[in-house]
């Protein structure tokens, strides 16, 4: 096999590994299924100003107060997440640290809990692991993690698009990864989907959102969490039988497409021995 198609064929295992995540993670489950959640590109929309939150020491205090002067990172999570959530805070962590911008001068980032249960004593613990995870402590006043009741926590996810599920048995959340980049006046921006993100793209974004500008929608990548059982640590038993039933489906492929492509090889080969064999007349 030539070079050339064994990277292909690296890239179509490693496309097949994506769409088997993303398949295995694509079912229902107890109190909501998939197609209830979902990620919307809201771009130019206001986000609700007046709502209140209650910050990491417990100030209920109204979003506005977060914007104003600088452009806004909006993150949902909640803190409780054993998975998605905490993937995606390091890896928006990690984003940051290259940015030459930095939270609390240049931008704000409001990171917030879509669980009202959840308080700012959780909020405050969060607050300072990252913040450590960044390391530049005087950014502090630029890093405010969020509680709320339902209903200001309704207002804010509708504005951004951010719709998700709840599993009473699981007491566990469905739902998308990602953050919103909001100007200045509270308009949505840009949004950036998954765990990780380019950084001289975000921070590309938060200088346009900066002046006032509205960026242009991408491509959807949504990462679900949910079904994950606290006390095992492991999937439930239906995401396993998913994975080992795409697993099997993603063998075959791959192999199919393997055996094609030395099927061509092989009959390239032949070819070309044929051409350059003597040819003997009488």
């Amino acid at each position: 096999m030539s070079l050339p198609r064994v990277k292909v064929a690296g890239f179509v295992l490693a496309v097949c590994g994506t769409l088997l995540c993303a398949s295995a993670r694509a079912q229902s489950t107890e109190g909501g299924s998939v197609k209830d959640v979902k990620f919307e590109q809201k771009l130019g929309d206001l986000v609700p100003l007046d709502r209140v939150f209650r910050d990491d020491t417990g100030r209920e205090v109204p979003l506005k107060e977060f914007f104003g002067r600088r452009p806004v990172v909006i993150v949902p999570v909640f803190y409780r997440c054993p998975l998605l959530c905490n993937q995606l805070l390091n890896g928006f962590t990690r984003t940051l640290k290259p940015v030459k911008l930095l939270p609390g001068k240049d931008f704000e980032v409001v990171i917030f809990s879509i669980d009202p249960e959840e308080n700012p004593d959780l909020a405050a613990a969060k607050k300072a692991n990252y913040l450590k995870q960044y390391g530049r402590q005087e950014t502090a006043s630029g890093w405010h993690f969020l509680t709320s009741s339902q209903d200001s926590i309704d207002a804010l996810t509708k504005a951004i698009g951010f719709q998700y599920t709840f599993n009473p048995r699981t007491h566990l959340f469905t739902h998308a990864a990602g953050v919103v980049v909001a100007t200045a006046d509270g308009r949505i921006a840009r949004y950036f989907f998954g765990i990780d993100f380019p950084p001289r793209e975000l921070e590309e974004e938060i200088e346009r959102a900066g002046g006032g500008k509205i960026g242009s929608p991408i491509g959807r990548l949504l990462l679900l969490c949910y079904d994950y059982d606290a006390a095992t640590g492991k999937y439930t038993l239906s995401i396993v039988r998913i994975l080992r039933i795409f697993g099997s489906a993603t063998a075959i492929a791959l192999f199919s497409y393997l055996a094609v492509m030395f099927r061509r090889d092989s009959r390239g080969a032949a070819s070309r021995a044929t051409a350059l064999a003597p040819h003997h007349h009488p």
